[in-house]
């Protein structure tokens, strides 16, 4: 079996159709973790490796990357042809595009249920299968991992506080951590979001399509591994800035 490219745009999607390469019941194939990974030639490969151990199949996209990422990635899907899904956009296009396009190609791989999970080394893989729980029991549409503010670093923590309450002001959805990259959608309201920021504003609108599409939302707490390299990622001053502009932008829309 072989693989077919899709270009479209500045967008690329490489599907696999590789051979298994193992027991079928060792995968989960209902469940797609999707990998949103820009530059990430330092730590993709370790999480692309303790996903695979877990028996996931991974969607990663490629968001326009200049370093060794799509090499890396390439790499892990000739390794794991069954496992590894690899999208690739030709040009960097953010954070919120990247999503989308991981859940479409979830979705066209027939995910039932789907965890966005960041490429920096920050998630720990283990707590999958705890933010998936509520969705398996059909006590949930979303799952919003929750990180513990306390053990945050003050930049960090200031920084999410204030996200978690533009969130609320504009759009009236209070939540403990509207920016977690890590959060589990099953099919249905993966298909009902209505995703448009490119950026990392895409966290907050996630949110928003929630409270407009009436989507049950359960939080549940999620461990953080902060490392040099993970501080340095997410959000900052100007992308707050930024996001907080979009919102401003949304709500003229309304008019």
């Amino acid at each position: 079996m072989g693989n077919s490219n899709i270009i479209a745009g500045d967008r690329k999607v490489v599907q696999s159709k590789g051979k298994h390469i193992g027991p079928s019941w060792k995968f989960s194939y209902k469940t797609f973790i999707v990998v949103p990974a820009y530059n990430e030639e330092k730590t993709v490969g370790r999480v692309l490796n303790h996903l695979i151990k877990r028996g996931y199949r991974v969607v990663v996209v490629d968001d326009g990357s200049s370093d060794n990422t799509h090499s890396i990635i390439s790499k892990a899907r000739k390794d794991f042809p069954e496992q590894i899904f690899v999208c690739q956009h030709l040009i960097n296009q953010g954070l919120g595009a990247a999503l989308k396009t991981g859940m479409d190609c979830a979705l066209n791989h027939g995910a039932e249920y789907m965890v966005t999970f960041d490429a920096d080394c920050q998630h720990d893989p283990e707590d999958i299968k705890n933010i998936l729980i509520p969705l398996k029991k059909n006590q949930a549409d979303v799952v919003l991992g929750v990180r513990d503010f306390d053990h945050m670093p003050l930049f960090k923590k200031m920084g999410n506080q204030i996200m978690n309450t533009l969130t609320f002001i504009f759009y009236r959805e209070k939540v403990s951590d509207s920016q977690s990259g890590l959060r589990a959608l099953n099919k249905k309201s993966a298909r009902l979001l209505r995703l448009h920021y490119r950026g990392y504003g895409v966290s907050s609108e996630i949110i928003r399509e929630i409270k407009n599409h009436r989507l049950k939302m359960v939080e549940i707490p999620i461990k953080t591994i902060y490392t040099d390299y993970s501080l340095s990622k997410g959000t900052n001053t100007s992308i707050g800035l930024e996001i907080l502009f979009k919102m401003i932008l949304d709500v003229f829309k309304k008019f």
